[in-house]
């Protein structure tokens, strides 16, 4: 095993000795709400937006942007568990603002191994066993954050699977001060019909 393995087993060991009456949590989410937000590691929902065990869904993708699972997860959160708002979270200096489909399309081509940047851009370290499978794919890259909580929150209120009732709200968290920061128009976006 890797010394992560044994790290994350015995962070479990000492979670789940404590673990005491969370395993009587409703599967419904207490607070009724849902986030959509980037998989960043310097973002903690729990702790940016006041969250323990049971109290909402989190749903966390590259970027935090409205994908088709996005979207889908959602729904569920909604239709059989009983969420009645939804918080879409981008975040300042996401690496999804680094690179655009185009690039990553050409370092797929080149290669399955881990890229590098640097001051000129993304480069790939080569060695074949690159895939044209990424042309596929629609990477949801953000060229600009207020642009793109607003298109998500956008694509979300549009959706037929969305109810019209249930009011989407979007925010912009700064990785360097830790504090949300709404969007105006996406919130507007996202209000009721």
């Amino acid at each position: 095993m890797s010394k992560i393995v044994d790290e994350v087993m015995a962070a479990n060991q000492a979670y789940a000795a404590a673990f005491g009456d969370k395993g009587k949590l409703p599967m419904p989410p207490g607070r009724r709400f849902a986030i959509l937000t980037c998989m960043d590691a310097r973002l903690d929902p729990a702790k940016y937006a006041g969250l323990a065990e049971g109290d909402a869904h989190v749903i966390r993708n590259a970027g935090g942007r409205a994908s088709d699972d996005a979207i889908r997860s959602l729904v569920i959160s909604y239709k059989l568990l009983g969420t009645r708002e939804w918080f879409v979270v981008h975040h300042t200096d996401c690496g999804m603002q680094t690179f655009t489909d185009d690039v990553m399309r050409r370092l797929l081509r080149s290669s399955l191994k881990t890229a590098s940047v640097d001051a000129s851009g993304w480069h790939d370290p080569g060695g074949g066993g690159g895939s044209a499978e990424g042309e596929h794919i629609s990477w949801l890259t953000i060229p600009n954050l207020e642009q793109s909580v607003t298109e998500d929150v956008r694509r979300i209120r549009n959706h037929p699977l969305v109810p019209g009732d249930i009011p989407i709200y979007g925010y912009i968290y700064d990785v360097r001060t830790g504090k949300l920061t709404e969007v105006p128009e996406a919130t507007t976006s996202g209000k009721p019909r």
